[in-house]
């Protein structure tokens, strides 16, 4: 009699075992695909937060480029009127007005090259090598000096001639 109960009861139980197993399976499967929905979302989330950041610098980007043209402009638009002012006053007042930026390059670079002679001469009398002395003029600043120099002088002017 023990063994028909003991059978009757161990089958009970393995069956009652058995039935809830898929539930538990499924409430472990629900368990799991929360978490995952969730890390989903997270990372949805952060997605959409960097593309409000990119979209908010791209709105920055454009509206410094629009300030900076609408600052190009002002300036060519003094430039142009300044040399028109120039032009209607015609004579000595239009010379001068033309002489203006070359002096002020011209004495730009003489008192930098000046400065520069002179601490070449210094260093040389303290007995710096050289070529140190020369790694020490050519600043980025000096560098920057000489470029634009060029540029408006050279560069800027030969475009202009060509309508670019």
């Amino acid at each position: 009699m023990i063994e028909v109960l003991g059978s009757g009861l161990l089958g009970s139980i393995f069956g009652g075992l058995f039935r809830l197993a898929p539930e538990v399976l499924k409430w472990l499967d629900r368990k799991n695909e929360r978490a995952h929905e969730l890390s989903m979302f997270q990372a949805q989330c952060m997605l959409e937060r960097e593309r409000g950041s990119q979209k908010l610098q791209e709105i920055g980007a454009q509206r410094d480029m629009a300030v900076d043209v609408a600052s190009l402009d002002a300036f060519k638009a003094a430039v142009e009127s300044q040399a028109d002012m120039a032009k209607s006053a015609g004579g000595w007042v239009a010379a001068l007005s033309a002489s203006v930026r070359p002096v002020i390059t011209y004495w730009i670079l003489a008192v930098w090259s000046g400065i520069h002679v002179y601490l070449a001469i210094a260093a040389a009398i303290a007995g710096t090598p050289p070529a140190d002395v020369f790694r020490q003029m050519m600043s980025a600043d000096f560098a920057a000096l000489v470029a634009g120099t060029i540029n408006y002088w050279f560069l800027d002017r030969t475009l202009a001639k060509r309508g670019l």
